[in-house]
């Protein structure tokens, strides 16, 4: 009886072991439906074309050899893809030519990846011909023309696969701009507009980036944002608007870096600053003219390149606009809370100011971006450069001397005139008085 009992006890537990085994097995299995279902979902959106591209291109380590020796990955991450904005409109779009009838439809050799990633980008002006014009007027399209075939183009900024919106950039990533841009973006990443994720695009637009440089971009930029940025320097910064025009916000917003003044080769009839014509070169020939001994332009030299420039045309045609700016584009991206930036007027005015030690004549570039040729810091305080640098004085910083002069001249002048003539008159009076006396008499 007691074996009986102990035999069906033992197969009980048997069948209990065979149960937990097959639940704990359907279990699993479950869990392996439920994660392929899963990943199908981000799969979901794409079609069944595309799917059957992938099956084929999802593989690992799937690549192609190039006629250089280059290879070429031809692999695709689907749920990548699925994600990006791109799987909306399906491989076919992009790769019109290509069909399971014809694929590969390679007939010639490519080059090289560099050249089927230049052949790539063309593809997109397809859909993105608004784009693309924009790119063209970028500093990016210029370098390109020129002849740099590694200048960025769409391919290289969008991975054409993994293309997200606008909405799901991270701005602290600083994809795609660091990959090129690395030291500027690090130094932009510690400063107050990194710390508050602004992209680079608030400042320099997404395609048609330009140089900030050569012209108002750059203040046209800060108070884009800083709108009310004029009005509150004004309630304590003297000559404010004079300020903004002749100071970069980052000489005083970046109070560690080193400033220079540019003196820029301004077109008065044209109202915009001189630019080097595409094809002729003649700025840097000019200088180097002016500078016969080759260790920077002084007064004279600076003289005899403005005379260059003024062969052509009406006299006087050609005239230098002073700027204070910082040193390096690094500098300029390591801007500070409003709280630390420069408000010492002595930093500037005064004799022998650190910011007037470093000068640089400049002229925009074919490409956009300037040109720039030393200058010696005596042609802001000599006698020679009245003429050249008077629209960039600084009291005490660029003191010209022959300038106090004048201006103790006419400030005695003002006020020596009429004491003058009232003393003369005075004289008058008192000498009449005296020979009226005496013919009375």
């Amino acid at each position: 009886m007691a074996s009986s009992r102990r035999k069906s006890t033992a197969t009980k537990a048997k069948l209990y072991a065979r149960l937990n085994f097959v639940f704990r097995l359907a279990l699993a299995v479950a869990m392996l439906v439920v994660t392929s279902l899963t990943a199908r979902a981000a799969d979901s959106a794409l079609s069944q074309l595309d799917e059957q591209c992938l099956a084929c291109h999802s593989a690992q380590g799937l690549e192609m050899k190039l006629a250089n020796g280059d290879k070429l990955s031809l692999q695709v991450e689907g749920a990548v893809y699925a994600k990006s904005v791109h799987s909306k409109i399906g491989c076919a779009v992009c790769h019109a030519n290509t069909s399971f009838e014809n694929h590969p439809p390679v007939k010639t050799k490519i080059a090289g990846s560099r050249e089927y990633s230049l052949a790539r980008a063309k593809v997109c002006e397809t859909c993105h011909g608004d784009i693309a014009k924009l790119y063209e007027g970028s500093i990016h399209a210029t370098v390109f023309r020129e002849g740099n075939s590694y200048a960025p183009v769409c391919t290289d900024c969008h991975s054409p696969h993994a293309v997200m919106a606008k909405a799901a950039y991270d701005a602290k990533s600083g994809a795609p701009c660091s990959n090129c841009h690395s030291p500027i973006f690090n130094a932009y990443a510690a400063s107050v507009h990194g710390q508050a994720s602004l992209e680079c695009s608030n400042c320099h637009r997404a395609h048609d980036v330009n140089p900030a440089t050569t012209g108002d971009q750059l203040k046209s930029a800060c108070l884009g944002c800083h709108q009310g940025a004029l009005d509150s320097h004004k309630t304590w910064l003297p000559n404010a608007g004079r300020h903004f025009d002749s100071v970069s916000c980052p000489a005083c917003h970046s109070p560690a870096a080193k400033r220079k003044v540019d003196l820029r080769l301004y077109d008065n009839a044209a109202q915009q600053r001189v630019a080097e014509k595409e094809g002729v070169p003649q700025f840097e020939s000019r200088a180097r003219l002016a500078d016969a001994k080759g260790g920077g332009l002084d007064a004279m030299a600076l003289q005899s390149l403005l005379r260059g420039f003024n062969v052509e045309g009406s006299d006087n045609k050609t005239t230098l606009r002073g700027r204070l700016e910082v040193s390096t584009g690094v500098e300029a991206h390591q801007l500070a809370r409003g709280a630390q930036a420069i408000r010492d007027c002595a930093k500037c005015h005064q004799q022998g100011a650190d910011p007037f030690q470093s000068v640089t004549v400049s002229i925009v570039g074919a490409d956009g971006r300037p040109l720039r040729y030393g200058a010696k810091p005596e042609v802001l305080n000599s006698i020679i450069s009245v003429d050249s640098v008077g629209g960039f004085y600084t009291i005490g910083g660029t003191r010209i001397k022959l300038l106090d002069w004048l201006l103790a001249l006419a400030v005695l002048g003002g006020i020596g005139a009429p004491l003058g003539h009232m003393t003369v008159r005075w004289l008058f009076k008192k000498y009449a008085k005296r020979i009226s006396g005496k013919e009375d008499s």
